[in-house]
């Protein structure tokens, strides 16, 4: 029985607003036909970002910030009106937090790994749920020589004993960094962000990423105090591609050691003295000209989340995610087997919109996530399939024994890796992919019926 969060009247009421917000915001969708269930990928953007966007470009003159003059000035000064919106948008006491702007996630964490201090007794601790941005920074802390281990991950994809296996970690390292998502981008899993606060007894840093969270949730930077947070703003509300922030706090990236310099990032350089002085505070992390005139449209995006109400967004998430599990759960073969494998928990609590899940036959074994993508994309859905970058989460939810996957993926490497020749030298009937289903706030009920219905024409 799936665990829902509202009541029938709240969830006609929310299913009216985001009616209107969808023609109002999002027209396009119901004008081309196209039911999009990528949320998770990217966030779709509303009409009046674009426009507000374009109204500023229009009427404002602006140049690179790394100038004196007028136009130059002026962007800089929207820039740090863009920081002042994100640091609010969070709660983040300015005192505290500062934001690096970055060309998304991926680079905000790569920004934290290249300065972060790793030693042979400074180590890292991951989640296995983790996207590669941040399964990637084990191979700096080892160049290193710090030890790498992994809080392992429960039947239902959550982290299993994340405070003991934290505790057991620091018994051989004397602090360090543990990096792991608020969300999982696999599996939609919300992760427990009392593990920061545990993290810091203990001596650890926390790399937080936020990516999937929080276009969906609430992330009150006062409640939670993460040492650096990652994010991506068109996953937010889909609106400029190509940036992202390291929201960090100040004292923790003082400590960071950046191992080299660009343009931008310093008050000075002599070629002659072989000398150089980087700057204070975000400003030494953001390397050469930042993306001014986009960055322009994160205050207007912001801006538009606070109108609706996150919270809002959140409980009309939620609401079509558990639908969505529901209808999955509910389609059988004939022989009253299963037509879809859903991985993660029910609990809406415990989940956010984000639901990975397998199409398998009346025997179990599990169906090509590739053709299940080609017929929605046929059938005018979008839906992801693979592993989304998340080995570690792929790995629990499907069960890979690791002696077979390790002789699987060197004998597809051999022959020219790709997922159709490491499939063949796995087992029958275990899954090398998954289909993703996410949702956010330009969705409906129809979409996620029509996502259900694509799933449902494989039933035998």
């Amino acid at each position: 029985m799936l665990n829902t969060l509202l009541e029938p009247a709240r969830e006609v009421e929310l299913a009216r607003e985001f009616a209107d917000l969808r023609a109002s915001e999002f027209s396009r969708l119901d004008r081309t036909g196209i039911a999009y269930l990528d949320y998770t990928g990217s966030a779709l953007h509303p009409e009046s970002l674009v426009r507000a966007h374009a109204a500023l470009l229009d009427r404002e003159v602006l140049g690179n910030p790394h100038s004196e003059h007028g136009p130059s000035r002026h962007s800089a000064e929207l820039m740090e009106a863009a920081r002042d919106a994100v640091l609010a948008f969070f709660n983040a006491d300015p005192a505290v937090y500062t934001v690096c702007f970055a060309a998304n996630a991926t680079s905000a964490m790569k920004l934290v790994a290249e300065a972060y201090p790793f030693g042979k007794g400074r180590g890292l601790v991951l989640s296995v749920d983790n996207h590669n941005s941040i399964n990637g920074i084990r191979e700096l802390a080892r160049r290193a020589g710090a030890p790498v281990r992994y809080i392992a991950l429960d039947a239902d994809l959550r982290l299993r004993n994340p405070h003991a296996a934290l505790n057991v970690a620091s018994r051989e390292m004397a602090g360090g960094l543990l990096a792991f998502p608020a969300q999982s981008n696999f599996s939609g899993v919300r992760h427990d962000l009392g593990l920061v606060t545990h993290a810091h007894r203990l001596g650890f840093e926390v790399l937080l990423d936020a990516a999937a969270f929080v276009p969906s949730n609430v992330l009150d930077l006062s409640e939670h105090a993460p040492d650096f947070v990652a994010l991506s703003f068109y996953k937010m509300f889909g609106y400029p591609t190509g940036i992202g922030a390291l929201i960090a706090r100040r004292d923790s990236l003082g400590r960071l050691r950046r191992p080299s310099f660009s343009g931008g990032v310093v008050d000075f350089v002599s070629v002659q003295n072989d000398m150089y002085q980087l700057a204070e505070g975000a400003r030494a992390f953001e390397d050469g000209t930042p993306d001014f005139l986009g960055i322009c449209a994160v205050t207007h995006g912001l801006a538009f989340l606070q109108r609706v109400g996150v919270a809002r967004i959140h409980e009309h998430v939620a609401s079509l995610t558990m639908s969505l599990i529901d209808g999955l759960q509910r389609l059988e073969h004939r022989n009253g087997c299963a037509v879809a494998r859903v991985y993660g928990p029910n609990a809406a609590s415990a989940r956010g919109g984000s639901v990975a899940f397998n199409v398998v036959g009346p025997t179990g074994h599990p169906t090509s996530y590739a053709l299940v993508e080609t017929r929605a994309r046929e059938r005018g859905v979008a839906l992801r399939g693979g592993c989304f970058c998340n080995p570690g989460c792929a790995e629990s939810a499907f069960g890979f024994d690791a002696r077979r996957a390790r002789e699987a993926m060197l004998a597809a490497a051999h022959e020219g890796f790709t997922i159709e020749r490491f499939a063949t030298h796995m087992e029958r009937d275990v899954a090398v992919g998954a289909i993703r289903a996410s949702v956010g706030m330009a969705n409906n009920a129809r979409d996620v019926e029509r996502a259900i219905a694509v799933v449902a024409s494989f039933a035998d």
